[in-house]
């Protein structure tokens, strides 16, 4: 992707488990309004046997693909891999860690539950029972059902690798913690943002992307332009 004669940041936006690209649209289209560019992936680890890392080195494969400075916006599980991606890219200016994992060294998901490593990391992990009020509760009923059924199983390796790299002790780094969050409530966001520069709020749920995609997409302009510190 080329520059196209604009010096803000391009936004690489990198979804969290069970979600694809697609959940990313209505921001996108905000976000144009808003004058960014934007790219997305599609994590390896929703669908297929691909653990983190492998999730780790798309997002590298895509930073490569974009022509000047990026801001990352991390969603969820999404903060994982790029945690590990970004302290290779030579062009992420921030992370924007989205109600995201913001984990160090040698922390994995399972782990940040209190959770143990499984004897067999093979398989995947089916979507949560009541994704609907999980990821989607202050999303009108129809939408979010339509957002659930579009969900894939994730792979549990995905869960369990470890970090060796954490960009946020190199990289500028910014939290939003989504206040009304039932995925990942508000308290243990805010216990992650600690290890950011800056933090932000917004009051909706796991999914402000979808539920309040003007109002994130003014957030990240603004944090696009370099008023977040």
């Amino acid at each position: 992707m080329t520059g196209e004669g604009n010096s803000r940041p391009a936004l690489l936006l990198v979804h969290g488990a069970w979600h694809g690209a697609w959940c990313w649209e209505p921001l996108r289209s905000a976000l144009r309004g808003e004058g960014l560019r934007t790219e997305t992936v599609d994590l390896p680890s929703a669908g297929t046997e691909a653990g983190m890392h492998e999730d780790a080195g798309v997002v590298l494969e895509a930073l490569a693909r974009i022509d000047g400075p990026v801001v990352v916006v991390a969603h969820s599980y999404g903060g994982i891999p790029v945690t590990q991606a970004v302290p290779d890219s030579g062009n992420v200016e921030r992370i924007v860690y989205l109600a995201a994992f913001q984990l160090d060294v040698g922390e994995n998901l399972l782990g940040h539950y209190g959770a143990p490593d499984p004897a067999e990391p093979r398989g995947f992990e089916p979507v949560p029972g009541d994704p609907v009020t999980l990821f989607y509760g202050d999303l009108p009923v129809p939408e979010a059902r339509a957002a659930a059924g579009r969900l894939a199983q994730q792979n549990r390796r995905s869960f369990s690798d470890r970090l060796t790299r954490a960009a946020w002790r190199t990289v500028p780094s910014t939290y939003v913690v989504c206040e009304d969050d039932r995925a990942l409530p508000a308290p243990a966001q805010e216990a992650m943002a600690a290890r950011s520069g800056t933090v932000h709020r917004i009051a909706s749920g796991h999914s402000p992307f979808l539920s309040r995609p003007a109002e994130l997409a003014s957030l990240l302009g603004k944090i696009g332009l370099g008023s977040d510190g």
